[in-house]
């Protein structure tokens, strides 16, 4: 299939990311996965059972066999922290890849790019495959790039907001300058609308999280592009901001 989103070598036939927060329930959450037609579904290391597989988990409603998992760091506030999450879902077998995030700002959930960049020279020394959740600027990008991320993904807008992509100039400077790897723009979107904005920009790619939960299960694609999710610039975490992760 030509038209592929390529990452790391491993080729996915949609273009669309999804996550699994927000939802009222795991089976709301599984039938949105697949009426969306991802391939990739992103999840919070802290929101796994790791310890107790006789519990339910979200895992137990993700079908490995269709969707490649992509964990990811939500809720870490250091390079540190971020980077002993990332090594726990690994070993407890989740993936080597790793959405990285590490946030900076508790309100906002804007990325620290400092200890992000810090945390993904060390992750790829460790053989992970890193997609970086950062901000729109293009130093950063090339930063996290000569430190071996495998894509960049700026936000459009603030996570959860809602807002679309508020900075098109940054955006399109980014797609012209970031060309050896994935452009995944990672949070804001907020109808269908603005995920073919992303695309038209020339994003390889878009993650989506609240807009797809709010919709209860419709297929992005379905979506009507006016049912604009409210705008928010006071945003609560998806997960909370308590050390959670033990120190090893």
């Amino acid at each position: 299939m030509a038209d592929q989103l390529l990452i790391a070598g491993r080729a996915f036939n949609s273009r669309l990311i999804v996550g699994t927060g927000k939802y009222r329930s795991f089976e709301e959450m599984r039938r949105a996965h697949e009426a969306s037609g991802a391939e990739m579904v992103t999840v919070a290391i802290r929101r796994v059972n790791l310890t107790d597989r006789t519990k339910e988990s979200l895992l137990d409603y993700i079908d490995r066999k269709n969707f490649f998992i992509l964990p990811n760091t939500a809720g870490c506030y250091s390079a540190d922290e971020a980077v002993r999450t990332a090594r726990l879902g690994r070993e407890v077998g989740l993936s080597e890849w790793v959405k990285l995030e590490v946030i900076g700002d508790q309100q906002t959930l804007f990325p620290d790019t400092e200890e992000l960049i810090r945390a993904t020279k060390t992750l790829v020394a460790e053989g992970f495959v890193v997609l970086p959740y950062t901000n729109d600027d293009l130093i950063v990008a090339r930063r996290l790039i000569d430190a071996g991320a495998a894509a960049v993904m700026p936000l459009g807008a603030p996570i959860g907001s809602g807002m679309g992509i508020q900075n098109v100039a940054n955006m399109q400077i980014l797609r012209e300058r970031v060309t050896e790897v994935p452009l995944i723009v990672d949070a804001g979107v907020g109808t269908a609308s603005d995920a073919a904005i992303a695309m038209e920009l020339g994003a390889d790619g878009v993650l989506i999280v609240h807009f797809l939960a709010a919709s209860r299960g419709e297929s992005a694609q379905n979506c009507q592009c006016r049912n604009h999710l409210p705008s928010n610039h006071s945003l609560v975490p998806l997960l909370p901001c308590r050390n959670i992760v033990p120190r090893f």
